[in-house]
């Protein structure tokens, strides 16, 4: 049965009609939702998907883009990270020289401590200052291709990247000689392609578990106390004896920071490494742990 009602809005007359059943009337509804209209509830649970999507799909994007810089990330590929903490050996690497004068200026100091280190040289300084680079490979260091220009490499074609590679390698080889295969990517920068090329060309991607921040701390004690802060044995150190932008970069705090930060550590009873002999250490005790187990077994 169906009943009607009657009342006065303003000077007009409003007829409603009310079933039995006790169903509100539309204009009960809508007073009951500040006068809006109700929006269907099927509609909910496809806008929250939706927009847990976009979220998940920001998230991770975010931690892909993330991987590419951070030293760490093995999401790409392998890279040497260093022995491990616990080691008592630490691994002192310097990128973008040769760099008239600091990178003489840092031999000196590492000859005075009978420390050898990794150098990873960037191509065209090697062509332009190759008797430094020649006094770095003289005086027993390791050295390491940085490619020949220092892009960022996740930007480059794979073509690109392996000019790069191979355009380093052949100046390296033509300046020094022999020299190690390993090298690490400007900015720590890589991607699968540029993981994959590096492979292919027969070389080992080196990052670092310490940054010296050398390029923006301005004093030889801060950068000292951060690397000293932050080792916890098997690091391998980011430092810098030039700059990728041009020769003659102002890295005389990292040469200070150097001297001091070999002392220090020296007399917490640390060995410096080059990351060759790091990780050469780290396979002989890996196949020892193997052959131990294998006796025992």
């Amino acid at each position: 049965m169906t009943e009607y009602r009657e009342h006065n809005a303003g000077e007009r007359r409003v007829q409603l009609r009310v079933v039995e059943t006790g169903m509100k009337t539309t204009e009960d509804a809508e007073e009951d939702t500040g006068g809006q209209k109700l929006r269907p509830k099927s509609q909910e649970p496809v806008r929250i998907a939706v927009m847990l999507g976009l979220f998940i799909g920001a998230a991770a994007l975010g931690y892909a883009g993330y991987a590419c810089y951070a030293p760490r990330s093995q999401l790409y590929g392998r890279t040497y990270l260093g022995a491990g903490p616990g080691s008592r050996q630490l691994a002192l690497t310097y990128d973008d020289g040769p760099n008239d004068p600091h990178t003489l200026r840092l031999l000196e100091v590492l000859a005075r401590h009978d420390v050898k280190a990794t150098f990873f040289l960037i191509g065209r300084f090697v062509a332009e200052k190759p008797e430094i680079a020649r006094e770095v490979a003289r005086a027993g260091h390791a050295i390491g291709n940085h490619t020949f220009n220092h892009p960022n490499l996740i930007f480059c074609s794979a073509a690109r990247v392996r000019s790069e590679l191979e355009q380093c390698r052949k100046i390296l080889a033509d300046t020094v000689g022999e020299h190690s295969t390993l090298w690490r990517p400007p900015f720590g920068a890589r991607a699968p392609h540029v993981l994959s090329v590096a492979r292919k060309l027969g070389l080992e991607p080196v990052m670092w578990t310490v940054s010296s921040n050398d390029w923006k701390i301005h004093t030889a004690d801060g950068i000292e106390r951060r690397v000293a802060e932050r080792i916890r044995g098997g690091d391998v150190i980011l430092m810098h004896d030039g700059g990728h932008v041009r020769m003659g970069a102002d890295r005389a705090r990292t040469v200070e920071a150097t001297d001091r930060l070999i002392r220090r550590c020296k007399d917490e009873g640390y060995e410096f490494v080059t990351v060759a002999e790091m990780m050469n250490t780290g396979s002989k005790q890996e196949a020892g742990g193997r052959t131990q187990d294998a006796g025992s077994a």
